[in-house]
């Protein structure tokens, strides 16, 4: 399945383009690629309204883990 792309240019930090170079390299991907999925994953974050569900999994782990915890600490 290909997508059509758009050339850009634009500028970034050197330490977050070696990072994004070294994770496409670790998982044997192009740099566009990794590229893109943080692009997507800015855009989803920004654009969400409601906590990710590792989030809300995260919480709900908590609180069954801590819940007496939590009661004691809100008297």
């Amino acid at each position: 399945m290909r997508t059509d792309k758009e050339k850009f240019a634009s500028q970034a930090d050197p330490k977050i383009l070696a990072t994004l170079r070294q994770i496409a390299s670790e998982e044997g991907r192009q740099f566009q690629s990794v590229l893109d999925e943080a692009l997507r994953d800015l855009i989803e974050k920004k654009r969400s309204i409601k906590p990710r569900n590792h989030v809300l999994n995260a919480l709900n782990d908590s609180i069954s883990d801590f819940d007496k915890l939590y009661q004691k600490l809100a008297e």
